[in-house]
């Protein structure tokens, strides 16, 4: 099934908020993303009709391996994007972020392969030049 970017959106943050091994609440979702609760609470409905997420009401949003695995790939991407345009291309750590998380929805996972391993190699060259 293809995702939207407001789906990835969501099941990213839920991903990262789920990274601090605390429970996800809709208000925390809410605060991460910047948006009202109605429209979170929209979206979680979503996410579990389509089988991304589990939730019932006043409880805990948990992520399915579905939708744990979009969360997961949509950071990865991002977090490699962020990288790239802020080590790489020097643009400025807050603008590097948010551009990061436009991106982050346009590439494949094949393209995110590519840049993950050009990052690597980056690397690899840079620290062999010290």
């Amino acid at each position: 099934m293809k995702t939207t970017k407001s789906i990835e959106d969501y099941l990213e943050a839920i991903y990262v908020l789920s990274l601090k091994n605390k429970p996800v609440r809709i208000k925390d979702i809410a605060k991460f993303l910047s948006v009202k609760l109605p429209s979170v609470t929209e979206a979680i409905n979503r996410l579990v009709k389509d089988e991304y997420a589990v939730h019932t009401p006043y409880e805990d949003v948990i992520l399915t391996k579905k939708g744990e695995y979009v969360g997961k790939n949509t950071w990865e991407k991002h977090q490699i994007l962020f990288k790239f345009l802020k080590d790489i291309l020097k643009v400025p750590q807050d603008k590097a972020f948010r551009e990061a998380c436009l991106v982050e929805h346009c590439i494949s996972d094949e393209t995110k392969d590519k840049l993950k391993k050009f990052m690597k190699s980056f690397q690899n060259n840079t620290e062999r030049i010290r």
